[in-house]
């Protein structure tokens, strides 16, 4: 019986190690390898297709359901984990990366540029990305104009930036508007070269044509985990954060042309959906997808104040999913995100019943350092520890000195 039990055993694991190879599901051995990239089949047709990938994100990131409060009768809310891609690679923007950081090996760079705003997630991942694969980085961030010429301090992003020894340039919010964010990135390239440098540009948020094909392949990884699901789980709206675009062209795109299917809801944090939706249909024409991006994405206004300024009701929603799910959103991202889907679900509660959404948690945690002052009244659970005297004391016990 015992004989039989093991043969039955092994067979389970032959059975399960070849799903996941059907899966092509990335093995820790294979983080900070270059790869041969073979795109989905459903996107095969799409050109210019990368020839290679560096494997920087831990992937598949998990999938689990979100029981956020107030929901319609019989909607299922799930959310897909990409704040666990990493550490200090955390978030949607190391999908991007395994691309563009790939295209810069492939051309011997050997110093990487990027552009964002102060505590941009993009660029504390890109810095960290080129600390290992030994490249150097230089970051053009974005402030205010009475801080742009002071040490820019080490909160959140920018403290993890600093540390892998980044190279720091600060821009005002004006400079930033009335030069562009391409200008000002060629001109440091321009200055980089001139010293002997081989600088590869990335622009904001990695969202160019090859960087769209982080969220094409995170398109196939959904359909793999829904795949394996003996349920057989299918979402009907995926809803993700819009800040620079590439994610929702990737995700959107990928969707559309392979088995998910589900509408897409970008909730934008910056900018409106007018540009939104012009800025997307050129990274679809980049790929020559042939579609028309107000076809495959349907994007609302969450910007509120204005990029990464929050009013105390988005901080407060962020503070309440904490308590109530355990998940901690971000403030400029995905917090605006699911704050602006649950307005949506308020305002027409029968248009959301009985759907299966999928919302992509797209990272962003450092940036809650930047947030503490204005958070800090709605932090209350607190108190000093009230011993009574009945309790014995001994000298020494539990010393830790």
């Amino acid at each position: 019986m015992r004989g039989r039990f093991l043969t039955l055993s092994r067979v389970k694991l032959e059975l399960a190690r070849r799903r996941m190879s059907a899966t092509s599901v990335p093995s820790m051995a294979d983080f900070l390898t270059k790869k041969t990239y073979t795109p989905p089949s459903w996107s095969s047709h799409l050109l210019p297709i990368p020839s290679h990938t560096f494997s920087l994100a831990h992937l598949p990131t998990p999938i689990h359901r979100w029981n956020l409060p107030g929901l319609p009768n019989g909607t299922e809310l799930w959310i897909k984990r990409d704040d666990f891609t990493g550490m200090e690679l955390s978030g949607n923007k190391v999908r991007k990366l395994e691309f563009l950081m790939a295209e810069a090996v492939d051309q011997n760079a050997d110093t990487v540029i990027t552009i964002g705003g102060i505590q941009s997630n993009h660029c504390r991942a890109t810095a960290t990305a080129s600390n290992y694969l030994n490249l150097n980085s230089h970051l053009i961030l974005r402030t205010s104009k009475l801080l742009a010429d002071e040490d820019p301090g080490l909160v959140g992003n920018l403290l993890v930036e600093r540390l892998v020894g980044a190279n720091v340039h600060l821009i005002s919010k004006e400079e930033y508007s009335s030069i562009g964010s391409e200008a000002l990135t060629n001109a440091l390239k321009e200055k980089l070269e001139k010293v002997g440098k081989k600088p590869y540009v990335i622009p904001v948020g990695g969202s160019n044509s090859l960087g769209t094909w982080g969220y094409i392949e995170a398109a196939r990884e959904i359909e793999e985990q829904l795949k394996s699901r003996p349920d057989g789980l299918k979402f009907d709206d995926i809803v993700v954060a819009c800040g620079s675009g590439g994610t929702i062209a990737g995700i959107s795109l990928g969707s559309w042309l392979g088995a998910l299917k589900a509408k897409v809801h970008a909730f934008s944090v910056c900018d409106d959906p007018d540009y939104f939706y012009d800025f997307v249909q050129g990274l679809l024409d980049g790929l020559q997808a042939g579609v028309n991006s107000r076809d495959i994405v349907s994007i609302h206004n969450a910007k509120g104040n204005g990029y990464a300024m929050n009013t105390s009701e988005e901080l407060k929603f962020v503070k309440e999913v904490a308590s109530s799910t355990g998940v901690i959103l971000d403030p400029v991202y995905s917090g605006k995100a699911a704050y602006g889907l649950i307005n949506e679900i308020t305002k027409d509660p029968k248009n959301w019943e009985g759907r299966k959404i999928l919302f992509i948690h797209t990272g962003g945690l450092l940036g809650l350092y930047d947030k503490v002052d204005q958070m800090a009244s709605l932090m209350g659970n607190w108190c000093r520890m009230d011993v009574s005297e009945s309790v014995p004391r001994k000298y020494g016990v539990g010393k830790m000195f």
